[in-house]
């Protein structure tokens, strides 16, 4: 074993041929220790195993379900994992984390990660445990939502596996498709389409060994204290209301992206927020595996039944659409599990298509701003790839493309990938961290609204404030993404790269301190995009919609929110001094070379 928290492996299966090779990660503890895990570690494994220029949905194309060090250890919120592969939505690499069972067992397989590729000649499924792994076909599990699915699967090869399955959307190559498993998504960058395109329904993984630990009282130690502080205020918004406690208090202060994001409030917004819902509707609350936070909350369904419900499934099904009847946005996201699609790209496809119909670009007029209805129509026709569907399976960038006429200027994405719950125009650290980042436009990689809604800078003019601000959050993110800690935690440490240092010594047993995972955390930033430029990326990508540049927002304090193209080049311009790269976004050669130690 190359350090405590890893087994200095990878496996490798390719249904197409049948092969399982177990990989010892080369270098061992230096790209362990370099990458650490999670979206890091499956970073470094994209540049080696996916072919330069390949199709996402190409049998060559590897899917990486990638653990962590802290992966089967007390700590909360540590049962998490990553998939990472290169995205059919934006031909650039594409991460996706989630929390359950599966990851436990997933590491316990005796691997830091599992990577598929090729394509099986039937639908079929994946099963890994300590012997290895093996290829079945099930063709009975099609059409299936991943709920289904998965039921389905452990009642065919027992109870003891956990399962990460696709719903009909990924069968169907829905480029927004995402992965499943205990009613948690890999969600964002269409992962489910890579599976399907593999012809796999699900990926079965049993627990098989146990991984050690370097220092077993100081890890007991850290869990006991770390579980203390979890719950304490900076997590009580989690606990009480959750995500969707956002939307009143986003919409308070305009930034509650609202039709197709004409507008930063939404009149209706009280009928959706959780403070109401939470009288009317909540029914439970919920915690993923090994956590203590408790941040998921159940609200019931109008006719039975019910939701867990989050603030960008909301923002993206509900205002986004001018949708304001709960009942639709709960069924609407209801639509969206059992189909497996991201709610954040439908939503804002969906919204985009809307918009459309109103200029007179797309003919279906059923498909209108506020009309639940049509809403689920929509979301159906995705699914089946069917009518408009097939259009809108594309995501709002490339069905722009097709439609024309101008209207990628309001095709609410960056590099394919559709904008969260934030308006850049009235957030504009939050803008900066969107139009930068490798995945595209999201909140989960970049979370400066954080400074944005501190108090401590103007969020409505953007300066080198807000670059400072994008480029600490994104180094945060890097190595809570990589170690793996949900961000909910983020706030709960007092002095973050020190205490993550020690949560890592008292596991791995090394010496690592804050400064090497400042290095790490930068490290993983420009893999990130050094994999993208190989794949075409450049610096012209990272930009935001023409319509957050050219259409000032007028705000209820009078003030009007106006984000040039002027001011976000200079904020990029600053983004790149920062990282140390050229004006065209690039590190130096040199720099480059040493991204992936010689892999």
């Amino acid at each position: 074993m190359s350090a405590g928290g890893y087994f200095g492996r990878a496996l490798v299966v390719d249904v197409g041929d049948r092969e399982v090779r177990s990989t010892p990660l080369p270098l061992e503890d230096a790209v362990l220790r370099a990458y650490l895990g999670g979206v890091g570690l499956g970073t470094w494994l994209m540049h080696r195993l996916a072919p330069a220029g390949v199709d996402p949905l190409a049998p060559e194309a590897p899917l990486a379900f990638v653990f962590s060090p802290l992966v089967g250890t007390p700590l909360t919120t540590s049962a998490k994992f990553a998939v990472v592969a290169k995205s059919p939505l934006t031909g650039l690499l594409t991460d996706a984390l989630a929390s359950s069972r599966f990851a436990i067992a997933g590491k316990l397989t005796g691997n830091d990660a599992i990577v598929v590729r090729g394509k099986a000649a039937e639908l079929s499924v994946v099963l890994v445990d300590g012997d290895g792994a093996r290829l079945e076909p099930a063709p009975e599990l099609a059409g299936l939502p991943a709920a289904q699915a998965e039921e389905a699967v452990r009642e065919r090869f027992g109870r003891g596996w956990q399962t990460a399955a696709i719903g009909p959307a990924g069968e169907q190559l829905v480029h927004y498709a995402t992965i499943s498993h205990d009613g948690r998504h890999a969600g964002r960058g269409g992962l489910g389409a890579v599976l399907g395109a593999k012809n796999l329904k699900a990926i079965l993984v049993k627990s098989a060994t146990r991984v050690e630990i370097a220092d077993q009282t100081a890890v007991l130690a850290a869990a006991k204290d770390l579980r203390t502080r979890s719950f304490g205020p900076a997590t009580a918004k989690y606990r009480e209301l959750g995500t969707l406690a956002n939307l009143l208090a986003f919409n308070a202060v305009s930034t509650l992206p609202t039709r197709n994001f004409t507008a930063a409030t939404f009149a209706d917004a009280p009928r959706l927020a959780a403070e109401e819902l939470h009288e009317l509707r909540g029914v439970a609350r919920n915690s993923c595996a090994s956590c203590a936070i408790g941040c998921e909350h159940i609200y019931s369904r109008k006719g039975g039944g019910k939701q867990r419900m989050e603030y960008e499934n909301v923002f993206a099904l509900g205002p986004l659409c001018g949708v304001s009847d709960p009942d639709d946005v709960f069924a609407a996201s209801a639509r969206c599990d059992e189909l497996g699609l991201d709610t954040i790209s439908a939503g804002g496809t969906i919204a985009w298509a809307m918009e459309c119909v109103e200029r007179g670009l797309i003919d279906a007029p059923w498909l209108k701003f506020g009309d639940g209805a049509a809403l689920l129509r929509a979301l159906d026709l995705i699914g089946a790839r069917e009518g408009l569907g097939e259009l809108l399976a594309q995501g709002s960038r490339r069905a722009a493309e097709v439609v024309g006429n101008g209207s990628i200027a309001f095709a609410p994405q960056v590099k394919g990938l559709e904008l969260p719950g934030y308006e850049p125009r009235t957030l504009q650290a939050m803008a900066l961290g969107l139009a930068v980042n490798a995945r595209g436009a999201d909140h989960n990689r970049s979370g400066a609204y954080e400074a944005d809604l501190s108090g401590q800078h103007d969020r409505l003019d953007g300066g080198p404030a807000h670059v400072a601000a994008a480029v600490g959050t994104e180094d945060r993110a890097a190595v809570m993404d990589s170690m793996i800690l949900c961000k909910f935690l983020r706030g709960v440490f007092d002095d973050p790269f020190t205490e993550w240092a020690a949560l890592l010594r008292s596991v791995t047993g090394w010496d690592v301190d804050a400064a090497e995972l400042h290095t790490i955390a930068r490290r993983i930033v420009l893999a990130k995009r050094v994999f993208n430029q190989r794949e075409g990326a450049t610096a012209a990508d990272d930009t935001l919609p023409p319509r957050m540049l050219e259409t000032p927002l007028e705000l209820g304090s009078g003030r009007v929110a106006a984000l040039t193209a002027e001011r976000l080049r200079a904020m990029v311009a600053g983004y790149y001094a920062e990282r140390g790269l050229d004006e065209e976004g690039r590190p130096a050669p040199e720099a480059e070379a040493a991204l992936l130690l010689g892999g």
